[in-house]
């Protein structure tokens, strides 16, 4: 037991008593010795400047209270809590850096003062914590502060939205549903009240939100599991087909470590190859997936989906087919 570790709990063992407490029973609860404590007790009150007298009568050690409660500034985590808190600090401005760093600056700010007042090594965190993000799209900071507003309080919003596929702006009145973090982006799942539907919408490409008076619709927990996460991905619906996936026994060794979908199916087959199965709605983001493995992967079912694979990757090969005699160029061996 470190010696903040200690400290904390000496004054937790204190505010929890409603006798004083022998130093007998601070030895073993702490367990050092009796100069231990004593080096400690006198480290609380130099430290924290806790209030803590001995009585005699009760031969113990407590409190002097005068509302029935202590408060010390600096005890208010372990050090294994406040390792924990900073890392999850650092994770969260990872997520997109700037994104809430209005938010979390004060935080930051009484982090660094416990930091340095428990002398832990962790000043380091942002340099040694190192966080990468891959083709991340940034979502303006005050539409997101407006967008978790409403979802978190139960709101409705006015939006004004441009759709990529028709690259053309439209408005409407959504209910917030979840704030989704998928793949290094922000989308929010919402009701729909121009569509009558829910609705996967991606933050960036909010032009406008307005939060509104009237109530959010709430949807059940169980339709929008059946909905959102009932297929691969990120696309919705209910799923339409079960795509069944081989990998060679080199790129095995890494698919079997993942988790591509919650109801996934698998198995090694007797070559060491790694077979995969899991249902799917839109099939776009399922055939990214099984195209970076390159001819590591191969769809066995179903024949549409194969198909699809197969189109896609000879209009990929068309691309590098020599200008000048036609024919493809020698393959290049993948990298180990």
């Amino acid at each position: 037991m470190d010696r903040f570790t200690r400290l904390l709990l000496t004054h937790r063992i204190l505010s929890a008593a409603r006798q004083p407490v022998s130093r007998q029973k601070l030895q073993d609860e702490l367990e050092c010795s009796a100069a231990s404590v004593k080096r400690i007790i006198r480290e609380l009150r130099d430290y924290a400047g806790a209030p803590i007298i001995y009585d005699r009568e009760r031969n113990g050690y407590c409190y002097e209270r005068e509302n029935g409660h202590v408060e010390l500034a600096g005890l208010w985590f372990s050090s294994e809590e406040l390792i924990a808190f900073a890392t999850l600090i650092e994770l969260i401005n990872g997520l997109d850096p700037g994104l809430l760093d209005h938010h979390l600056k004060p935080i930051r700010q009484r982090l660094e003062h416990l930091i340095r007042i428990q002398e832990l090594g962790i000043s380091e965190l942002p340099y040694r914590l190192r966080l990468l993000s891959h083709a991340q799209r940034t979502a303006p900071p005050k539409l997101f502060h407006a967008i978790a507003t409403a979802t978190f309080g139960r709101y409705r919003l006015h939006a004004r939205y441009r759709a990529r596929g028709q690259d053309k702006v439209t408005e409407r009145d959504i209910s917030p549903q979840r704030i989704v973090h998928y793949r290094h982006n922000w989308y929010l799942d919402a009701w729909c009240h121009l569509r009558n539907e829910l609705r996967t919408f991606a933050l960036e490409r909010f032009e406008s939100v307005d939060i509104l008076t009237q109530e959010a619709q709430d949807i059940p927990e169980q339709k929008l599991q059946a909905y959102y996460a009932s297929s691969y991905g990120l696309f919705s619906g209910a799923p339409v087909a079960e795509a069944v996936i081989r990998f060679s026994p080199r790129a095995a060794r890494w698919v079997a470590d993942e988790s591509w979908h919650p109801e996934q199916k698998s198995g090694w087959l007797e070559d060491g190859s790694y077979e995969l199965c899991l249902p799917y709605s839109d099939p776009t983001e399922l055939i990214m997936d099984v195209l970076r493995y390159g001819p590591e992967a191969e769809v066995i079912s179903p024949e549409p989906l194969r198909q699809l694979i197969k189109e896609r990757l000879q209009s990929a090969l068309a691309q590098y087919t020599d200008r000048r005699t036609g024919s493809g160029s020698e393959p290049v061996p993948m990298l180990g």
